[in-house]
């Protein structure tokens, strides 16, 4: 592994850690200003809106040059939006500052899997990618962790007054801001830009309609994944605080999350790859899913399923990030990596942008329902994930002709 990989797997593990902080304490954040629960889930969509327009607009600034220009750019307006989030106390402008949050981040979520994506052999990438999946997600579980612990730690309560929990997202912007100078001052471009350096910000989004199109319907079941996986991750949020379970114990389990996607990344990942069935594996993946969601959210003793059968969808959940980006970084050419993942990143956020809203109402209704929608969006998935593997077999079949 060479030192720019190292590099960005440190910046990805901070990363997970600072952007993770305001998690566990926005429900009760949100609940505190009396603002309805379906609005957490616009919140998070709004936010979602941001990293779909942002996605193709940074990748193709990052083709360009300069990456570590506009990865903390980027960061610099994140912390903006998180910051005012917290302390603008209205609603409307609550969620703009949510969409703004979301078009920062997706500079550096964007730009360094390019950047990682360029430094790595094929032979590599999946392993390089791997690892980077794992870093954010332990650094998001000890984001989880350390946010939940210092909004209910007396000694933060004392001197930081952390129980005013917006003091929680100013902690995190500042943080953020540091982040930020560290991307620019650690980052290097490769010099492989030069062949991107004619196309516009708008191609980026014309892209779409060049992309080969077995590609494009892979796109679509990632966006109904996604839907289905970050339901469950942010309602799980809610649900916790729904039955009476502290902000730390819901830190305590996504850090248990984070170590165990580690675990994942470290063990199981490089054998996976070394199997070369990606496509009849992530087919798999979406299946099973959808039977221990719904077996999970079913049980009478929902903190022990979510501590054991739930850690097996933690686990192939992992192995299925690092196989859809490799097939997706696949189609992607020499200087042009950041195009095709800004591509990745806005049909990843469309999924975290319907997810959240529909999810929002369906908890209203009753908790579970919005699980039960996952368990749907995983089928559907599975379903166009049928139809990519046909279309493999057929351009095989063609080529062997």
């Amino acid at each position: 592994m060479n030192k720019t990989i190292k590099i960005v797997l440190i910046i990805y593990l901070f990363q997970g850690i600072i952007h993770n902080l305001g998690h566990p304490v926005t429900p009760e954040l949100v609940k505190g200003l009396d603002i309805p629960d379906y609005m957490f889930g616009v919140f998070f969509a709004m936010m979602s809106l941001g990293l779909t327009i942002g996605g193709p607009i940074w990748g193709v600034l990052g083709d360009r040059g300069n990456k570590r220009l506009y990865m903390s750019l980027g960061l610099v307006i994140y912390s903006i939006g998180q910051f005012m989030f917290a302390y603008v106390d209205n609603t409307a402008w609550m969620v703009f500052f949510r969409f703004l949050s979301g078009f920062g981040v997706s500079a550096s979520v964007t730009l360094l899997i390019s950047h990682i994506i360029e430094h790595s052999t094929t032979e590599n990438r999946a392993k390089h990618l791997a690892w980077n999946a794992a870093g954010f997600t332990l650094g998001a579980s000890l984001g989880y962790l350390i946010g939940g612990f210092i909004a209910e730690n007396s000694f933060f309560i004392k001197y930081l007054h952390t129980d005013d929990l917006r003091v929680v997202f100013l902690i995190q912007a500042l943080l953020n801001i540091v982040h930020a100078a560290v991307v620019y001052i650690l980052i290097v471009d490769n010099g492989k830009e030069v062949e991107a350096n004619r196309t516009t910000i708008l191609d980026g989004f014309r892209n779409i309609r060049r992309m080969n199109k077995t590609l494009i319907v892979f796109m679509f079941s990632l966006t109904l994944i996604t839907i289905g996986t970050i339901n469950i991750s942010k309602f799980l949020d809610v649900y916790f605080r729904d039955l009476n379970y502290s902000k730390s114990m819901l830190g305590t389990f996504v850090f248990v999350t984070g170590l165990v996607s580690l675990f994942t990344s470290a063990v199981i990942v490089p054998l996976v790859i070394k199997v070369k069935k990606d496509m009849m594996i992530i087919l798999a993946i979406q299946l099973l899913s959808a039977v221990i969601v719904f077996i999970v959210f079913r049980s009478a003793e929902v903190l022990i399923t979510l501590y054991t059968l739930f850690m097996v969808y933690v686990i192939i959940k992992a192995v299925y990030t690092v196989l859809e980006q490799n097939y997706i970084s696949s189609f992607g050419k020499e200087g042009q990596y950041g195009a095709i993942m800004g591509v990745r990143q806005a049909f990843l956020a469309i999924g975290m942008v319907i997810g959240p809203i529909v999810g929002g109402f369906l908890y209203d209704i009753k908790p579970r329902f919005v699980f039960d929608f996952s368990v749907l969006m995983f089928i559907f998935g599975f379903v166009l994930l049928l139809v990519v593997r046909n279309r493999i077999k057929q351009d095989v079949n063609i080529e062997s002709l």
